[in-house]
């Protein structure tokens, strides 16, 4: 029987394919040749950036452009007369900053006023917010009915939009026609004439009433999730040692959240000495004297009065003062915590 030979023949094809154990040819263009010259770690350390490079790019555009502009009026007399030509507006150097400062002036002696009012308010009301998060925090850490319906209690008034929640304040404290006199004077009897509380000495009351309800949650929100992240043991531990609910709070729960109230007190500072949509609703384009915050006071002196330039340097000041007192908290809480 004839036997099939398996050897090819000399002018025989292997085959129309690719070679054997081979890869198609690579055709030596397109961007995978040009990914190839790049070196590998290279390419990893630099992809994270360059994803985050359009947020940078319109971050830069829309706080450190006004930023600058802002930076370069308060060297300028910009007053109304040179609104339409700002290029024509004389240069002032340092005079809107020494008439800012110079407290023996009346525009000096004003910004003094208004910076220990917001001062006074921002202490008042960073305190108030953080002391009722963290009452609220604790208390819903246990397990009771009704604590989903409590959460979601606490958190309308976060949730809810600035202007509704603080023009709905400005009606109920209306003195004819609000709902606070008249809980005050007729439902309880506590007071025996309806006060004014949205001007004169009552206003900063008020201010800080609706700035605390609309933000206390915020520090609720935060805290919360920083007592959930605290282990049980500790407290089935500290529980076993005879330490009731007050020496838990003083020694674990407290001591576990600093880094976390770290955060929320320095946002709570920057947001309440920066606010301008509490007052500006509740009280109009001009605030009583007692609920003069600086942010309306640098409004009034820039938009008011018309004159731009010292509201920049006003500004100015502001954000170098708030710089100053960021910088200062960091290092100490940092200093604070590497000897822990």
């Amino acid at each position: 029987m004839m036997v099939a030979s398996t050897t090819p023949r000399p002018g025989a094809r292997r085959g129309t394919g690719s070679r054997e154990g081979g890869s198609p040819r690579s055709s030596g263009r397109g961007p995978g040749r040009i990914a190839a010259l790049i070196p590998v770690r290279l390419r990893r350390l630099g992809l994270p950036y360059l994803l985050i490079l359009p947020a940078i790019v319109l971050e830069l555009l829309i706080h450190l452009a006004p930023m600058l502009v802002g930076i370069w009026m308060s060297f300028l007399k910009l007053t109304q007369f040179f609104i339409r030509n700002w290029s024509a507006a004389p240069g002032a150097g340092l005079a809107n900053y020494e008439i800012a400062v110079d407290f023996d002036s009346a525009v000096g002696a004003s910004l003094l006023r208004s910076f220990t009012v917001t001062v006074a308010f921002t202490v008042l009301a960073v305190g108030l917010c953080w002391l009722l998060g963290t009452a609220a925090a604790v208390l819903m850490q246990g397990s009771f009915r009704g604590r989903g319906v409590l959460r979601t209690l606490f958190l309308t008034p976060y949730a809810l939009p600035a202007y509704a929640g603080v023009i709905t304040w400005s009606f109920m404290f209306q003195r004819d026609s609000g709902m606070v006199n008249h809980i005050l004077v007729e439902q309880s009897g506590l007071l025996d004439e309806r006060p004014f509380w949205l001007i004169g000495g009552n206003s900063f009351v008020a201010l800080l009433v609706t700035y605390v309800w609309r933000v206390w949650p915020f520090a609720f929100l935060v805290l919360m999730a920083g007592v959930q992240n605290i282990s049980d043991d500790l407290y089935e531990a500290s529980a076993i040692d005879g330490a009731g609910w007050w020496r838990q709070l003083r020694s674990i729960t407290l001591p576990m959240l600093r880094p976390v109230n770290q955060v929320v007190v320095l946002v709570l500072f920057l947001w309440t000495f920066n606010d301008f949509n509490t007052p500006y609703v509740l009280f109009g384009g001009s605030a009583p004297e007692e609920a003069d915050l600086i942010s309306i006071h640098i409004y009034q002196s820039s938009f008011v009065t018309w004159n731009f330039g010292s509201g920049s340097a006003m500004s100015v000041l502001l954000l170098l003062f708030l710089l100053l007192v960021t910088a200062v908290y960091l290092v100490a809480t940092s200093r604070r915590r590497s000897r822990a």
